[in-house]
């Protein structure tokens, strides 16, 4: 036993005396690391520098370019789209630019009636203290990184409000959610959605949006009538989808003219009420032995054949002006984080603060 005793020690002796005789380099046990210098990026992501702590507001997601849902939001249990319309206020605050109150509102000395669009040129910061678009975009600008500015310019270009979307008495939240998803995706800036049954329990909703929510104008309606109403008056048509002897099919449509495109219920369709008040009624041609798309599927077939008639007579289907895409752009800007709100009211602060006269 004593012999094995020597010649463990006399082993590790020599390995002790080889080890010491490589160059020293620092060694770091797992009891002990040295200071880490500059910010800590936890799961071995890469962090970027901000001058402040308010430029942090356009921290991304790691490898994910692709999307613009902010993380400095927290993520709940409950799917945003659930809250959203199930919280008529929650709709109106997501919206930051002023909203125009009729469709005939002017913008400007014509008094001809001008195709709609929602925005105002103006950001309340407070009692009477309001940004034009421009404020709002110098304000914000330097806080974004400038491939999420870019990106906010690109689909500013591409967005239209031509072709609006309109569900009607969906009860299974995934399936809004993956209509929104195709709208943002096709850029279909406005979305309606009609509840016709106050008392309706959804199912349980999935997480399939991928934030499209945050960036669309959306609308809630009690009823079919009340929704249709207000989007006639914004120099809409009406075109429900409908199975029937009647319907024409999308591919015979004239999409270049303002549409509202309704989609309905996943088990009876679009109601009597919405199919009486509509203007026409419109399928899509099937080559199968069902007679009907899923709903989320239909709206998604329906938004891009729309978007491809539109490039085929039009050119393109982003058809907003320089004026309304700078308005959109500051919507954008101001959408993008909590933060980005704050910055502007800031802003505010330090204009009216220097507009000031000095006694």
């Amino acid at each position: 036993m004593s012999s094995c005793k020597t010649l463990i020690r006399t082993s590790f002796s020599i390995l002790e005396s080889k080890f010491h005789s490589f160059p020293q380099k620092p060694f770091y046990s797992l009891a002990f690391r040295p200071p880490i210098q500059g910010p800590i990026c936890p799961y071995n992501v890469r962090s970027k520098q901000y001058g402040t702590i308010q430029a942090a507001i356009s921290v991304e997601r790691s490898n994910n370019s692709n999307s613009l849902v902010d993380d400095n939001e927290e993520e709940s249990s409950k799917d945003n789209v659930e809250k959203l319309l199930t919280n008529g206020d929650d709709v109106m605050h997501f919206m930051k630019m002023e909203r125009r109150c009729t469709a005939g509102e002017s913008r400007g000395s014509s008094s001809k009636k001008e195709r709609w669009f929602p925005y105002l040129d103006r950001y309340k910061c407070g009692d009477d203290v309001y940004l034009s678009s421009s404020e709002v975009v110098e304000a914000v600008g330097p806080y974004l990184m400038e491939e999420r500015k870019e990106r906010f310019v690109r689909v500013a270009r591409n967005r239209s409000y031509s072709v609006c979307l309109v569900v009607e008495g969906l009860r299974d939240f995934g399936n809004v959610s993956a209509a929104f998803r195709s709208a943002d995706a096709l850029g279909v800036q406005s979305v309606h959605v009609v509840s016709c049954d106050s008392s309706k329990r959804y199912r349980e909703n999935r997480h399939v949006s991928m934030g499209a929510e945050k960036w669309l104008d959306i609308e809630l309606w009690d009823t079919p009538q009340e929704c249709f109403e207000v989007l006639r008056s914004r120099g809409y048509r009406i075109a429900t989808t409908h199975v029937g002897m009647d319907a024409v099919s999308i591919y015979d449509m004239d999409w270049s003219c303002p549409t509202a495109i309704v989609v309905g219920n996943e088990n009876r369709g679009i109601s009597n009420e919405a199919l009486q008040l509509s203007d026409l009624h419109c399928s899509i041609p099937m080559k199968g032995m069902v007679d009907s798309f899923n709903v989320s599927v239909a709206a998604g077939i329906l938004l891009h054949h729309a978007v491809c008639d539109r490039v085929s007579r039009l050119g393109g289907h982003g058809d907003l002006t320089s004026y309304e895409n700078q308005i959109l752009l500051a919507e954008f800007s101001l959408r993008h984080s909590k933060s980005a709100i704050s910055i502007a009211h800031e802003y505010a602060k330090r204009r009216a603060a220097m507009l000031m006269p000095k006694l």
